[in-house]
C-alpha cells in the first residue's frame, strides 16, 4: 500500500505539464504548471492576471540566476 505522499507524486507525474504559451520556459520565462490548471486560470480575467503576476516572479527570480520562484500557482 502506497502512502498519502507516494500517492500525491504519482497524481503529480501523471499530469501533463506545459508553460502557459506551450513554448519552452528557458525561450519565455514562463512558469510550469498542469494543463488543467493553465486552462482554468485563462478562463478568467482574474486568472490571467495571477497568471501573469506569476509569470513576472518567475522572469525576475530567474534574472537573479535563481533557479525556483515562489509564485504561489501550486498551493491549493
Amino acid at each position: 500500500m502506497k502512502a498519502k505522499s507516494q500517492k500525491s507524486l504519482d497524481k503529480w507525474t501523471k499530469q501533463k505539464w506545459r508553460t502557459p504559451s506551450g513554448k519552452p520556459s528557458g525561450e519565455t520565462g514562463e512558469v510550469y504548471a498542469p494543463s488543467a490548471k493553465i486552462a482554468k486560470l485563462k478562463s478568467t480575467e482574474a486568472g490571467r492576471k495571477k497568471l501573469a503576476a506569476a509569470n513576472a516572479k518567475k522572469r525576475e527570480a530567474t534574472s537573479q540566476g535563481k533557479q525556483f520562484a515562489s509564485h504561489g500557482l501550486h498551493k491549493k
